[in-house]
């Protein structure tokens, strides 16, 4: 098996090669093959072929539709686990004037607090909650990375 490459700012991002370099390619180029079928036959005055060249191309846009949606879906369920584990990562390491404020850290910085080793935690959240750090200002601030492996 090969060693885990340890993660950075610059290489944290994740492709799922078969969805991202297969799945999306294939059905791309199927709506743009349908888009391209209902150009061609258009002119047509034959009923059939029109329908079907409609059809096909609702079907093609719909086929895209859902695989976009269904990594959506797969994010925001990710994004719900992972600012869940934060909320109790952060009752655990903060004092209690800082894990007061915990609800005060919007979304995007709970996630982006993940990749930050426990010690830098309370002083990251502290600049995150003063300076109203974006997610990735969180994550160029990190100095020791804690990998996440899992997310894709």
């Amino acid at each position: 098996m090969a060693e885990k490459v340890p993660q950075t700012f610059a290489n944290h991002t994740r492709f799922d090669p078969l969805y991202h370099f297969f799945a999306i390619p294939v059905f791309a180029l199927a709506l743009l093959a349908a888009i391209i079928h209902l150009f061609a036959h258009i002119t047509s005055s034959d009923f059939r072929d029109n329908f079907h060249a409609v059809a096909l191309v609702l079907l093609a846009s719909a086929l895209v539709v859902t695989v976009l949606k269904l990594r959506l879906y797969a994010l925001r369920n990710q994004d719900r686990i992972i600012r869940l584990e934060e909320r109790l990562r952060l009752a655990t390491l903060l004092s209690d004037r800082l894990r007061s404020r915990i609800p005060e850290l919007t979304d995007a910085q709970l996630i982006a607090i993940r990749f930050a080793s426990d010690a830098e935690v309370p002083g990251l959240v502290e600049r995150a909650l003063n300076e109203k750090l974006s997610r990735s200002d969180i994550k160029k601030a990190i100095q020791q990375w804690r990998p996440d492996y899992s997310r894709i």
